[in-house]
């Protein structure tokens, strides 16, 4: 369609038939005459001849007519002269500073990221190139089509905010850049015209009659019997399908039907058959029946008359008139905007804007696309207009939102996209706030079009949703975040009333989310269909923003944080209390006890979904931050504040993960694996898993810390792990039970030492996001994609790496190939924590692996103690209590205690890793404490409760005693380093407090003595019960072992006859064994090489499947049973460390091997054994496993073969075939025989002879450069070579065919492997590299044993054997 770019040429087409249209502009300009009603009369005897041929338009004929007939007369009546003089002088007096250019789909825009307000805030090509923000750092898009460049607009940008073109005094501006004052006359008469011009658009626009015009634009001549069958664009039908319906429909040609998709596609409707109004209804029913199916609803097909087909067609090209007109001048605008505005008097109707903008659902796609032009070229050009649509827009904004989800058009062509533009305004957004209550507004409309997702307990259950509609509520949703994106600098009584209630009605939404979607864990069956977990997940990730800004914008204000505090807190109670049982259940340990409703995770209802809980601990922590917790009693009673049901349900959700982790719910499926993912990864957290730790702190701050530990067991339902009740010997029982308290430990860590959280300690968002950054380098060297996808977003989608990046670490820049990465600097080493909270636990190990083995480079012990963590605010200081309390060092203790006493089903080497960091941890506390303060005011009293021995069994042995038993387990030779330091730390803590102690004493010298005496009294004490103890253990031990004798004795007298009986018997046995040793002696030499070889005896070998259960003997002809094994290159043997391997195989000859042993292939095996029909099925299920759970981290490469063994879980690349021990027999007589005539130098010649005929004949012909000697005589050398080859050589065994197929994969496993290329079954080298592995891991095994100091065949395990 043409626009007022192309007006030249037909203006000047126009011109030459102005005389003909004199009369009819004199009759416009005669003021007798009704404007409106001439006007309409005019279009309505030019509109339908212009466009009657709607089924094939020649466009450029139709543009001509309008001007002359119609925008000619009107432009030369509105103007008082020559329109194209008039707009070249208003051009050249000067144009507006905003630029207001609306952007085209694909079309690239540009963020200034040091300068914008906001992410949205976007310019032009043009305008950016010349701004100053093209030396900035900035991210470039492509729009999805309606946006706006803002360049100008004061309100967008920090700094920059015009362009060189659009600053005042521009070069290209001849004047001031002020726009040109119309005068009076042409003020006047765009008052009379525009009225008529915007009605008539309204109307055409929102006409619903399909036969009919209104009676305005009805003219006495006959009605023409003329209509068109018009199709609409809609989302739901394929190009593909559109065109196909409408060959079937019409019987047209392909390109006929494409030519009519592709304007539908572009316009929104096309008018695809003329004719009677019978004709056109039967094409509609035929495009109907042939667009219809089973999954698809039909198109949208219309019958419209031709006439207002023309008018409809000819007010959108009005529409883009007055577009253009109102580029020209600011009065042009401020008129069009007033009449838009105008509400009728005494009626209650929309204004002619809201009437189009409810309408816009209903639109097609190019008269929504002329609408929003309209309104950017308007009102978004006029900031006291854009105002006033704003509160328009807000005021409809329910209805509006409604009838876009119902809609099936994408959001960019939605009146409701334009949100963006108005909300994003911080001065704007303000208004909208206090006059309009707009965040009441969203939030209301967000909970009436969800209904249909509330449960029978008003929470929403997302089972069976539409993806389509969700996507549209995101929308919803986005204009929250909008609204919040710029915080208010100052704030008034209103704006703090709007806010607040505003942020009631958004605890609403919080309240339907708090809760839903609870689960249970599967017991027996496995669950049949994985539940939907996507919706859910989806909206926590789009409201994890809007979440964090509520937060911020409550912390603005001392009064507003503490109010928006109470009713969270509420909402809570509200939530927490409902449906809670009575009963109450009792918990003894240490002396200390816990009543507590019964609950249990693994048994009850469970929620990972808890924004309520979430938004409690974000708000309390900024309390704790501004210092207004000091007020909180004022507004929230301590009976009230019930902390245990605080803390309750986000301790339940890290159990659920705990419980994950241990895999008690691997028959609930996928979705609650794929749901505990998001919990914990970047995209979720900072309002997922983070602030259930922070809550966690929380609880520890304000409970007794005894209490609060009793409860952390309880939920864990670890209580009597930690009691002396023996658990069951079933071993998945057990080890749930050692999963379960590494991830209870794990948690007392965070809670204790995670503190890098403004409010929580003293520290800043650039400290947090520093320390993010070091822990992730630690892991290794990564680029700055890889950093920045690994850190959360803040409302700007900004991360703040640029900021801090340069203060930990140093750029390498990317050397021949591969890319540049940050490596950390040494200095902030010392930073790393080993339990990281935000590390998974791959990235836990590879971390620890990567900062031990540097720390081994440098020849330094390998202990990695916890950096000396920041103290902890005012508000949570308590939580340090945790660590020195009775529970604390009860549970401690227990763990060590079994490690030491080599319980081995009781403890782990993560968890006394773990126990390890948490001693630590208190130890770095109290030296801390007692570094600040004197001994006297440090109440924090960790080593006294260590060092502390108790009179129970449980408490005879202290933990400093545990610590150096621990250093001689053979287990823990690892943890050996770390032990050592913290005995360091045990030591320095001791010192210090003496140093401490010393100083009081010379204050106090007269008490000296006294203490002095008192303490070595107290030593001799302990000494001497030390000694007592043992002496009496030594005795009783003495005594049972006196005791076992005597029964032994007793027992022989009583059933004397029997043990003689017994004694002759074996004798017996005895006899007979040695007398066929030695005939068996006689028989056969037991020799097992050379001519006097014995034969080789084989036994039946039963072996039964890991994975069926099944027993198999292994047999030549039976299907091939294999042992999972692993294949890798290694330099165990290596002579040489500095030689460069070969990092390529391709040319790579195995045949021999360098004297350095650089590198060889090694298999080793876990020895569990498979049927290879069991192992194919367990691999491909993996496989398939993994394709369904992609997002889920995987330790081992499944594309490269990996997977790990079904039941030890050891890491494996391939199986090795079991091949049965074949019997050999071996004629010594013959073997002597050909030794005395076989001397070596023959047998060489004739070996030599034999391979060079081998050659000869694979060359087919070919002349050989053979040695001399192979040319010698042969005759007798082939018979005597035959003898030699068939002596000691059965035929060859007939192996099975499943046999041969694993031989073929082991073999080819150590070749890829080995030689690092891709597989190939026919490449020579395959059997070499077989018999070099094996060589290789013999030899290996060999030097290991040799090392250990342990004979060849006696200490090798059956997995070892080759």
């Amino acid at each position: 369609m043409a626009d007022g770019a192309d007006r030249g040429p037909a203006a000047g087409a126009a011109v030459g038939r102005a005389p003909a249209q004199a009369p009819e502009r004199a009759m416009w300009c005669d003021e007798r005459f009704d404007f409106q009603a001439t006007f309409l009369q005019c279009l309505a005897k030019h509109v339908p001849n212009i466009y009657s041929a709607e089924m094939d338009p020649l466009v450029e004929k139709q543009e001509e007519m309008v001007q002359a007939a119609i925008l000619y007369p009107l432009e030369c009546y509105l103007f008082g002269e020559d329109p194209d003089v008039f707009l070249e002088k208003l051009q050249q007096s000067g144009t507006s500073q905003l630029c207001g250019k609306v952007f085209k789909g694909g079309e690239t825009t540009y963020s200034c990221r040091d300068c914008a307000v906001d992410p949205t805030c976007v310019l032009c090509i043009d305008c950016f190139q010349n701004s100053i923000h093209k030396n900035h750092r900035y991210k470039m898009h492509s729009s999805t089509g309606g946006g706006f460049c803002d360049c100008g607009d004061t309100e967008a940008w920090k700094a920059g905010p015009l362009c060189s073109k659009h600053e005042p005094g521009a070069s290209d501006s001849p004047k001031e850049n002020s726009e040109c004052q119309l005068n009076e006359e042409i003020m006047e008469h765009s008052r009379r015209v525009f009225p008529s011009v915007i009605k008539y658009i309204v109307d055409m626009l929102i006409w619903e009659e399909d036969k009919e015009l209104p009676v305005e634009l009805t003219i006495s001549r006959e009605k023409a019997d003329s209509y068109y069958c018009v199709l609409f664009n809609d989302e739901h039908h394929s190009y593909d399908h559109v065109i196909y319906s409408l060959q079937r429909a019409l019987g047209c040609e392909l390109g006929e039907a494409q030519l009519h998709t592709t304007a539908i596609d572009k316009e929104g409707r096309r008018a695809v058959k003329a004719g009677d109004y019978a004709a056109c209804q039967e094409a509609k029913e035929e495009i109907k029946r042939h667009s219809e199916n089973v999954s698809q609803r039909p198109l949208h097909v219309e019958v419209l008359h031709a006439d207002v087909m023309a008018h409809q067609k000819f007010a959108l090209r009005l529409g883009s008139w007055l577009n253009k007109l109102m580029s020209y001048s600011s009065d042009f605008r401020q008129i069009f905007c007033q009449i838009c505005l105008k509400e009728e008097a005494g009626s209650e109707k929309p204004c002619f804007i809201s009437k189009l903008m409810l309408w816009d659902a209903r639109l097609h796609k190019g008269a929504r696309k002329v609408l929003h032009e309209l309104i950017f070229s308007s009102f978004f050009m006029e900031m006291e207009y854009k105002k006033l649509f704003a509160v328009e827009f807000v005021k409809y904004y329910k209805a509006l939102q409604k009838e876009y989800i119902s809609d099936d058009h994408d959001r960019v062509f939605s009146v409701t996209a334009l949100s963006v533009q108005m909300f994003t305004v911080p001065t704007l957004a303000r208004h909208l706030i206090e006059e309009q209550n707009v965040i009441t507004t969203i939030t209301e409309t967000l909970l009436e079009v969800l209904p249909e997702y509330l449960d029978k307990n008003d929470k929403f259950n997302f089972q069976g949703y539409s993806q389509d509609k969700l996507n549209r509520v995101h929308a919803v949703i986005y204009d929250l975040r909008y609204v919040l994106v710029s915080k208010p600098t100052v704030w008034t009584d209103r704006l703090r009333e709007r806010f607040l209630e505003g942020f009631v009605s958004f605890l609403r939404i919080l309240t339907c989310m708090q809760g839903m979607e609870e689960i249970k864990r599967q017991i027996g069956q496995h669950i049949e269909v994985d539940p939907d977990w996507e919706a859910a997940i989806g909206i926590q990730m789009q409201l994890k923003n809007i979440l964090l800004m509520f937060q911020e914008w409550c912390a603005c204000d001392e009064e507003l944080l503490l109010r928006s505090y109470r009713e969270c807190h509420k909402a809570v109670m509200r939530c927490s209390t409902n449906g809670r049982s009575r009963e109450k259940t009792v918990f003894h340990l240490c002396g200390h006890t816990l009543e507590s409703r019964p609950y249990r995770v693994s048994a009850d209802p469970v929620s990972i979904h808890l924004p309520l809980s979430r938004t409690l601990a974000g708000l309390h922590v900024r309390l704790s931050k501004t210092g207004a917790i000091s007020r909180l009693h004022e507004f929230i009673s301590p009976e009230e504040f019930q902390v245990e049901l605080l803390v309750e349900y986000p301790l339940r959700c890290l159990v659920l993960v705990a419980q994950v982790a241990a895999e008690m719910w691997r028959r609930n499926g996928l979705s609650l694996i794929s749901q505990v993912f998001y919990y914990q990864d970047v995209k979720c957290r900072e309002e997922m898993y983070d602030k259930d730790i922070i809550m966690l702190q929380i609880g520890a701050s304000l409970m007794d810390p005894n209490q609060f530990l009793l409860l952390i067991l309880q939920r864990y339902e670890l209580a009597d792990a930690f009691k002396k009740i023996k658990p069951t010997k079933d071993q998945d029982l057990i080890k749930q039970y050692n999963v379960l308290i590494e991830e209870m430990l794990q948690i007392l860590i965070y809670v204790v030492g995670e503190r890098y959280v403004p409010g929580i300690s003293n520290v800043t968002k650039e400290d947090v996001i520093m320390r993010e950054i070091i822990h992730l380098l630690c892991i290794e060297p990564m680029a700055h994609s890889a950093i920045t996808k690994s850190l959360p977003e803040n409302e700007n989608n900004e991360t703040g790496l640029e900021n801090v990046i340069d203060k930990v670490a140093t750029f390498k820049k990317p050397g021949v190939s591969g890319h540049g990465v940050y490596e950390l600097k040494d200095e902030c080493l010392k930073e790393f924590n080993m339990f990281f909270y935000h590390y998974t636990k791959t990235q836990h190990s590879k971390a620890e692996h990567t900062q031990k083995k540097r720390r081994k480079q440098e020849n330094r012990d390998e202990a990695l103690p916890p950096p000396p963590p920041p103290d902890f605010s005012p508000a949570f200081s308590s939580v340090v209590r945790l660590l020195n309390c009775d529970v604390m060092m009860h549970i401690l203790r227990t763990l060590l205690q079994r490690a030491v006493e080599l319980e081995t089903h009781l403890w782990t080497e993560a968890m006394i890793q773990m126990v390890l960091h948490l001693l630590s941890l208190g130890l770095l506390e109290e030296k801390q404490q007692l570094q600040k303060s004197p001994e006297e005011e440090v109440t924090f009293d960790f080593y006294h409760k260590a060092t502390r021995m108790g009179s129970s069994a449980m408490n005879a042995v202290n933990v400093l005693m545990l610590l150096e038993k621990l250093k001689r387990v053979p287990q823990l030779e690892a943890q050996k380093d770390t032990v050592n330091w913290i005995l360091q730390m045990f030591d320095m803590v001791k010192r210090l407090r003496e140093k401490s102690s010393l100083a009081t004493v010379g204050a106090a010298s007269g008490s000296e003595a006294t203490k002095g005496d008192e303490t070595q009294s107290t030593q001799d004490k302990e000494k001497a019960e030390r000694k007592r103890k043992a002496e009496a253990a030594r005795l009783h031990r003495q005594k049972i072992m006196a005791q076992m004798s005597a029964l032994q004795r007793n027992f022989i007298e009583t059933h004397k006859l029997l043990y003689e009986n017994t004694m002759e018997a074996q004798g017996k046995d005895d006899a007979i064994m040695e007398e066929e040793s030695i005939s068996s002696a006689i028989d056969y030499s037991k020799i097992a090489l050379g001519p006097k070889r014995g034969p080789s005896v084989t036994e039946k070998e039963v072996l039964t499947c890991i994975l069926c259960q099944e027993e198999q003997e292994v047999k030549l002809e039976s299907a091939a049973m294999v042992l999972s094994a692993c294949v890798q290159k290694s330099t165990a043997l290596t002579q040489n460390r500095s030689r460069i391997l070969e990092l390529s195989g391709d040319t790579l000859d195995p045949l021999f091997m360098h004297p350095d042993l650089p590198c060889g292939t090694h298999t080793g095996s876990c020895g569990h054994v498979m049927h290879a029909a069991c192992w194919q099925k367990y691999f491909e299920a993996m496989q398939l496993n993994f394709r369904q759970r992609l997002h889920v981290e995987q330790i081992f490469d499944l594309e490269n073969g990996e997977y790990l063994c079904p039941l030890c879980k050891s890491l494996c690349n391939t199986v090795i075939p079991i091949v049965p021990l074949q019997a050999q027999k071996i004629n010594s007589e013959d073997a002597e025989a050909v030794a005395q005539i076989l001397s070596l130098a023959r047998w060489l010649e004739i070996v030599t002879a034999r391979i060079s005929g081998y050659s000869v004949k694979n060359a087919k012909g070919e002349k050989q450069n053979l040695p001399p000697f192979t040319n010698k005589g042969t005759g007798n050398s082939a018979l005597e070579f035959h003898s030699i080859l068939s002596f000691g050589v059965q035929s060859s065994a007939k192996y099975s065919s499943s046999i041969k197929e694993m031989l073929i994969l082991f073999a080819t496993t150590i070749y890829r492997v080995g030689l690092k290329v891709a597989p190939n079954e026919a490449d020579s080298r395959i059997p070499m590299m077989t018999w070099s592995t094996c060589a290789f891991t013999i030899q290996c095994i060999e030097n290991l044993l040799e090392t250990e100091g342990k004979p060849l065949f006696g200490s090798l395990q059956n997995r070892q054997w080759p």
